[in-house]
């Protein structure tokens, strides 16, 4: 129930009042033993994974439907973070649909690989490799540090204003031509990145593994780094990749590791398990191409890669819903339409169709559709305040006017800046729910 009494001076202040502060303090780096800056409890890095890592995820299309895919990577993963300096880190680990090139990790634990890293791989110590460095990363508490430093993304960033240029909330071209991904995502320094290196190294070679996987990773990454391109470059924005990690990598596999030289790449297990993903990897890079065509804003040039995508590989969830996108930014709706629905289709346990899906109605002006749509993926992925924002637009025009003002109440409970603050605002005051 909306207080019609209230004023946008008390309102502020109420709504300020969710934002709860932190002391500051040190603590003890678990790898290096040291006193450290760190206004981050562990319980909160654990939290904070909780409610973000799921919006990212989602953002790169969704784990992976090939279940025992996963089950090989969380498997892998799982084998190595128990050799690591915080086993009990409540860690998992799958493959997500992203085509774009890049692991990450959450503070908590989670771990990701898109499937543009993992077409990449030869043998699963280079997976290994990959999923240690990014254990690193949580043991070193790099993105606690960046949070303590004030430097961690906002959660929404990628999801914000989404309602773009016909209603002119913002640019709807260069959101959906974006990659989208990595907005809640830390970006390492070179010494952090020194650091997983080191630290993914120790652990593959503690759980088995021969450092010639991590040689091999780097010697991928410097390859790709030279070539450059749309499909890498979120890669190198968040881990920044040299020719001196390569060099240091082949220096200690050699020193520091000679023994273990000559223990298994794994390279027969890693293909046994990967034979749909390599079946899908032309689709891929197709895809990949398409992706850095959006970003040069060459829209129709991108839709004749994405139906070369689809031609090779029509059920693929983030190939349909890029090719939605595409026709969005394209001022078709009604193009991108079926794509979104064969998405929901394709993978109905997926957040992001329902997103895109209930854009496309809302462009449509079918804002019933819009509606469920937006419900769906608030009860799939909850928490994300535009969507609250989104359902009392379409509430709005379908003239179910208190269900859309405590829609944009919850909104304003949450996001108070903003062209989408201001007009949830304005719609409150001027149906008197809230005082100037």
């Amino acid at each position: 129930m909306i207080d019609k009494t209230m004023n946008r001076r008390r309102f502020l202040q109420l709504a300020g009042m969710s934002a709860a502060g932190t002391i500051l303090g040190c603590a003890v780096n678990p790898v290096t033993g040291r006193q450290q800056l760190m206004l981050v409890s562990e319980q909160e890095e654990i939290q904070i994974d909780r409610q973000r890592a799921p919006f990212q995820f989602s953002e790169d299309y969704g784990a992976l439907q090939d279940s025992a895919l996963n089950a090989y990577i969380n498997r892998t993963g799982m084998a190595i973070a128990r050799k690591s300096h915080r086993p009990d880190m409540p860690y998992s680990f799958r493959g997500v649909n992203a085509v774009y090139m890049n692991a990450y990790a959450f503070p908590g634990g989670s771990i990701a690989i898109t499937r543009g890293m993992l077409i990449e791989l030869q043998n699963e110590a280079e997976l290994a490799a990959v999923l240690g460095h990014e254990i690193g990363h949580v043991n070193a508490r790099h993105t606690a540090q960046q949070m303590s430093k004030g430097m961690l993304s906002q959660i929404f960033v990628a999801g914000a204003s989404v309602l773009a240029s016909s209603y002119g909330f913002g640019n709807l071209a260069a959101q959906l031509g974006s990659l989208g991904a990595g907005a809640l995502l830390a970006s390492y320094s070179r010494d952090n990145e020194r650091e997983a290196d080191a630290l993914g190294m120790e652990y593959m070679v503690r759980a088995g593994y021969s450092p010639k996987g991590m040689v091999g990773l780097l010697e991928i990454l410097k390859r790709k780094s030279k070539k450059g391109g749309n499909a890498v470059s979120l890669l190198f924005a968040t881990h920044p990749m040299s020719d001196e990690r390569y060099r240091t990598a082949l220096r200690e596999a050699a020193t520091r590791y000679a023994t273990a030289m000559n223990r298994p790449l794994y390279r027969e297990r890693f293909m046994d398990n990967t034979p749909r993903l390599r079946a899908q990897a032309g689709a891929i890079r197709t895809l990949q191409r398409a992706e850095a065509e959006m970003g040069r804003r060459n829209l129709r040039g991108a839709a004749d890669l994405f139906r070369r995508a689809l031609k090779e590989a029509p059920h693929d969830y983030a190939g349909l819903l890029m090719m939605a996108k595409c026709q969005l930014a394209r001022k078709k709706p009604g193009v991108a339409l079926p794509y979104a629905r064969t998405a929901k289709q394709v993978y109905p346990s997926e957040a992001q169709a329902y997103f895109i899906s209930g854009y496309t109605e809302l462009q449509l002006k079918r804002y019933d559709a819009a509606y469920a749509d937006f419900d769906r993926n608030e009860q799939l992925l909850p928490g994300n305040p535009n969507v609250s924002f989104l359902k009392g637009y379409a509430l709005e025009h379908m003239h179910r006017r208190r269900e859309a003002a405590q829609a944009y109440y919850r909104y304003l409970q949450q996001v108070k800046e903003g062209k989408m603050a201001q007009y949830a605002y304005q719609r409150l005051v001027q149906w008197g729910y809230l005082k100037r």
